[in-house]
């Protein structure tokens, strides 16, 4: 790749800004259309957050990103990322949440092994679980469509009211009773939505988690039903609802992606900081580097948040200022922090002390919905969770390249933490990430005794360190909430959701734009088939 010196030089059809995974998505699929696209990226390295690196002496691990499903099955084919290095494994197990000192619920996979571990907590919770099971595909399957096209663009014209439409019509076309769960998932909390299904609070839990991840919500809080579909429509090597990792980390999948868009012609420049998009005459012309570089194009399509990018990247003369102030304040915050620990041996779980498949699975800490509201109203109130929610992968039982022989890396997702301190604290201050870090460790260590002892170094990210790191504005994970005033054609801003912001010649490609975050490249392929559109002609 570039190293921003000497490499790219020239004018562009599309200057892309930020070498995260959707802004190497949407530059390969412009390649393949013939177009010549060019990626800046700030860091040394392409990928976004989606990376791998050494964090302790010995020890790799993804750096923010941390698990696979939700990659576009279609994306993964477009653009070979296999025969460019990409290798996916799947996890022995989906699930397993620890309890208290004597019991733990493991998740598995294949409906009757499900049915089974939840029967020791209610057998009437283990006798619904396939018609819940069914009832979460069928609303998958509708949003996996929904998640590959471009939404209907409010004030658009007659083309947007034909695709508004055409969704309509697939909508009317299931039955009243798909249109009710369709209207549960999209309104409700996830705890109103668990409630009818499940009595055990453990089962609830362990299916609320999926509502509140990367959502800085209680399960109570309305939308929270959305978020949990939203990590449902996944799969891994062809099988739906599976989960798993990729060999050398997550940066294997970025790297894998940046191999490709090489292949096909981009130029990837890294060290290339971007200052701001250049406008003559209404329309985007190229970019300016921290440089003082000007990068020419025809187009520019941001791989950041929108509220970045119009916050800190349009001058404010560029846009109309009410609107501007829409895309500014576009509701961010994940209540994310985000950790990676070297460990010395594999935790001992009293649930589960033995090593087994449940060190290969999503090892989360949240036994009920109480626990998660608890540890939400607290962040609101003093800045963090005194027992925070806990996702705890151990990634090197499955790929042996990141770590020693013996030792392990595990990821440690955690919320929930305010994006902004109270009480004039601030995240700049070390100490404050220093007392955060180690009450989790100590909320591990409750459930797994030798977890602290075996701890040999550890990697701390929070929400001030994911936007500065990786431009994640409060830390937001999805470049902005997945709530439902920022969903489909309201996302980011309504009358914008079709890829093409307020300036002409501009374009969202990144999380911030239709179907929103996770590690799918589905933005950035949504936003290249448009930009293709414009630049080449309808009918290219």
């Amino acid at each position: 790749m570039g190293n921003g010196q000497n490499a790219g030089r020239g004018s562009y059809d599309v200057a892309i800004i930020g070498g995260g995974h959707n802004g190497l998505t949407a530059a390969a699929y412009l390649a393949r259309a013939g177009l010549k696209p060019v990626v800046l990226e700030k860091n040394a390295v392409a990928g976004g957050a989606a990376l791998t690196e050494e964090f302790h002496p010995g020890f790799r691990n993804s750096v923010a990103s941390y698990t696979v499903s939700l990659l576009d099955p279609g994306v993964i084919s477009d653009l070979d990322l296999h025969n460019h290095g990409l290798r996916i494994i799947e996890r022995p197990a989906a699930n397993f949440m620890p309890i208290d000192g004597e019991r733990g619920f493991f998740w598995p996979y294949g409906m009757a092994a499900k049915q089974a571990e939840i029967a020791k907590l209610s057998a009437r919770d283990a006798e619904r679980y396939p018609a819940y099971d069914a009832a979460l595909e069928r609303a998958a399957s509708v949003l996996r469509d929904l998640t590959r096209t471009t939404p209907p663009n409010a004030g658009g014209g007659w083309i947007e009211l034909l695709k508004g439409a055409g969704i309509g019509r697939r909508v009317l076309g299931l039955s009243l009773e798909d249109q009710r769960l369709l209207t549960d998932l999209f309104t409700k909390s996830a705890a109103d939505f668990l409630d009818p299904w499940f009595e055990n609070d453990h089962v609830k839990a362990l299916f609320a988690f999926d509502g509140i991840v990367g959502s800085y919500a209680s399960p109570w809080t309305p939308g929270t039903a959305y978020v949990l579909l939203h990590h449902c429509f996944g799969e891994v090597n062809g099988k739906m609802g599976v989960w798993g990792h990729a060999v050398g980390g997550m940066g294997a999948i970025t790297q894998a992606m940046a191999r490709s868009a090489e292949a096909a012609g981009v130029v990837i420049r890294l060290d290339a900081p971007v200052r701001r998009v250049v406008v003559e005459k209404g329309r985007a012309a190229g970019v300016e580097l921290q440089s003082g570089e000007i990068v020419r194009a025809r187009a520019v399509a941001a791989n950041v948040g929108p509220k970045l990018l119009f916050r800190d990247l349009i001058d404010a003369g560029d846009v109309d200022p009410v609107l501007r102030q829409r895309f500014t304040t576009i509701k961010t915050g994940s209540a994310t922090f985000r950790m990676n620990v070297a460990l010395s041996e594999l935790p001992r779980f009293t649930a589960r002390p033995e090593p087994g498949p449940h060190h290969g699975a999503g090892i989360v800490i949240a036994p009920t919905m109480a626990y998660m509201e608890r540890a939400y109203l607290d962040a609101k109130r003093d800045g963090w969770a005194r027992e925070p929610v806990v996702e705890m992968l151990i990634p090197s039982v499955l790929d042996e390249t990141l770590a020693p022989p013996g030792q392990h890396v595990a990821s440690l997702f955690v919320q929930h933490v305010a994006p902004k301190l109270p009480g004039g604290r601030t995240w700049e201050n070390p100490q404050e990430k220093e007392r955060f870090a180690d009450i989790v460790i100590e909320t591990v260590t409750r459930h797994a005794p030798n977890f602290r002892r075996s701890v040999l170094g550890m990697q701390a990210l929070s929400p001030l360190d994911l936007e500065m790191r990786f431009g994640l504005v409060d830390g937001d994970i999805f470049h902005g909430q997945l709530s439902l005033d920022q969903l489909f054609s309201t996302r980011p801003v309504l009358g914008y959701a079709n890829y093409r912001m307020p300036v002409a010649g501009l374009y969202l490609c990144g999380s911030g734009a239709h179907p929103g975050g996770g590690v799918t490249g589905l933005p950035g392929r949504n936003a290249a088939r448009e930009m293709v559109r414009d630049l080449k002609g309808w009918f290219s």
